[in-house]
C-alpha cells in the first residue's frame, strides 16, 4: 500500500470501519458491491490503476471516478486516514499503509456477510465477491493486462532492482509481474548456520503469539477461530490434538509486496489439504472483528510439514482473499522432499492474502521484538529469511 509518515498520519484519526460511516445513501451493500463491479471492469480499460481497484483512500479527491461511484466515500477520506500502522523492522520506524480502495469496499460488504441481504442481480456477498474474484484474475491473467504493470510499480514505489527479470516489457501478463521472481541472493536467511532457528516465510506485515489464546485475545478476535476449523479437522482429530495452544505466525501480504512464499524452517514437505472457502479481504481490521472469520471462512491451503531438528509437525496454511485469483504450490507440492529455510514453497496470484504458520507448543520461541510490537497489538514489516524464533533452549 502507498504509505505516509505517522508524523502525518497523526493529523487526524484512524477510521475503525463500520457501516454507519459512510453517508446513509451510500450504505446500501448493493451500491458497494456495484462499484467494485465497475472498478474490476475499469482495471480491464484503464491503464492506471489508481483509477480503479487501487484507488488510494488519502488521493480519492483526485479520482472523481472512483469517489462518484460511491456517494461520500471522498468525505469519509478527507475526515479520516483509512488503513493501518506498521513498524518497519529494520528502521524501527511506525509508518501508516494507506487502504485501497478494493478493500475498504470489502469491508463494507462484510458486516452484511452470512445474512440474508441480495445484491447485484439477486446474489449474495459471497457470490459477488467470489465472481469478483475470477473475474479480476482472469483479467490479470489476459495479455492486455500487461499495460498496467508501470502504474503498478509506480502507485506502490516497487522497486525493480532485486527482479530475477527487472524488464517489465519481458512479463507476458500482469500476473506473470505479480508473481515475480527475485534474484538469488537478494533475501538471505538470518541464522542460516543454526538448524534450531525460523524465519519469516514472506515479504509481509508480521503478528506473533506464544499462544493461541494470546492471538484471539489481541489479533485473531473472530467468534469461530479454532484450530480445527482453521485447518479442516475434526476437533478430536491427532491433527488437532498436535496444534493444541499453538504458537501462531501472522503473515500478510498486501498487493505491491513479493508474493512468493518460503519455507519457515529446515524440514520435510508433507500433504497438501485444500479448503474451499470465501473470498474476504483480509485487511487487519477485518481480522480484529470479533463478528468475522475470514482466516477459517476464506479458502486455504494447508501444507503439513515436519521440522528436521525436532520431528514435529508444523502447519502453513496458505490464505486466499478479495481479489485474489489462486494458491499455486511450487517447492510445496513436492511431497517427501526436504527442504531448507528460504525454500520456494508457492505463490499467490492476484490480490492481497495471508500466511498463518501454526507450530506446537513448546516448538518456537518467537523473536523479542516481534512479540513486543504484537503484543501492542501492531504488524512488523518484514523480508522472507527475517529471523522469526528458536527452538528455546531447555
Amino acid at each position: 500500500m502507498s504509505h505516509i509518515s505517522a508524523h502525518a498520519a497523526d493529523t487526524k484519526p484512524v477510521e475503525t470501519v463500520h457501516p454507519d460511516n459512510l453517508p446513509a445513501a451510500s450504505q446500501d451493500p448493493g451500491l458497494a458491491g456495484a462499484a467494485l463491479e465497475k472498478m474490476v471492469e475499469q482495471s480491464a480499460e484503464h491503464p492506471d490503476v489508481k483509477n480503479s481497484i487501487h484507488a488510494p483512500m488519502h488521493m480519492l479527491q483526485n479520482i472523481p471516478f472512483v469517489h462518484k461511484l460511491v456517494p461520500g466515500l471522498e468525505q469519509l477520506a478527507n475526515q479520516y486516514h483509512v488503513g493501518n500502522f506498521v513498524i518497519v523492522r529494520a528502521t524501527g520506524e511506525r509508518i501508516f499503509e494507506s487502504m485501497p480502495i478494493y478493500p475498504r469496499l470489502g469491508m463494507h460488504l462484510l458486516f452484511y456477510g452470512g445474512t440474508q441481504v441480495k445484491m447485484l442481480r439477486n446474489r449474495s456477498v459471497e457470490t459477488v465477491l467470489k465472481d469478483l474474484s475470477v473475474r479480476q484474475g482472469k483479467i490479470y491473467d489476459s495479455p492486455e493486462s500487461v499495460k498496467s504493470i508501470p502504474s503498478f510499480i509506480q502507485t506502490y514505489s516497487i522497486s525493480l532492482d532485486e527482479l530475477e527479470q527487472p524488464d517489465i516489457s519481458k512479463y507476458k501478463t500482469f500476473n506473470e509481474f505479480f508473481y515475480r521472481k527475485l534474484k538469488p541472493g537478494v533475501r538471505p536467511v538470518q541464522n542460516a548456520a543454526d538448524p534450531s532457528a525460523f524465519c519469516s516465510a514472506a515479504d509481509c506485515r508480521l503478528t506473533v503469539y506464544p499462544t493461541l489464546d494470546l492471538a484471539k485475545q489481541l489479533w485473531i478476535k473472530g467468534n469461530n477461530f479454532t484450530i480445527p476449523t482453521l485447518l479442516g479437522v475434526a476437533p478430536d482429530s491427532d491433527t488437532a490434538k498436535a496444534f493444541a495452544d499453538a504458537s501462531v505466525a501472522v503473515h500478510r501480504l498486501a498487493p505491491q509486496d513479493y508474493h512468493r512464499f518460503h519455507s519457515p524452517l529446515d524440514g520435510v514437505v508433507g500433504d497438501v489439504s485444500e479448503i474451499a472457502g470465501e473470498y474476504y479481504t483480509v485487511n487487519p481490521q477485518a481480522v480484529n472483528e470479533p463478528g468475522f472469520d475470514v482466516f477459517t471462512a476464506n479458502k486455504r491451503a494447508v501444507l503439513y510439514m515436519t521440522h528436521a531438528q525436532t520431528k514435529l509437525p508444523v502447519a502453513f496454511v496458505a490464505i486466499g482473499a478479495m481479489l485474489v485469483g489462486s494458491i499455486q504450490w511450487t517447492g510445496g507440492a513436492q511431497k517427501g522432499a526436504s527442504v531448507k529455510r528460504g525454500d520456494e514453497l508457492g505463490y499467490f496470484a492476484y490480490g492481497g492474502s495471508t500466511v498463518v504458520v501454526l507450530f506446537p507448543k513448546g516448538l518456537i520461541q518467537f523473536d523479542e521484538d516481534l512479540v513486543k510490537n504484537s503484543s501492542v497489538p501492531i504488524e512488523t514489516l518484514v523480508k522472507v529469511g527475517d529471523s522469526l524464533g528458536k527452538v528455546p533452549a531447555h
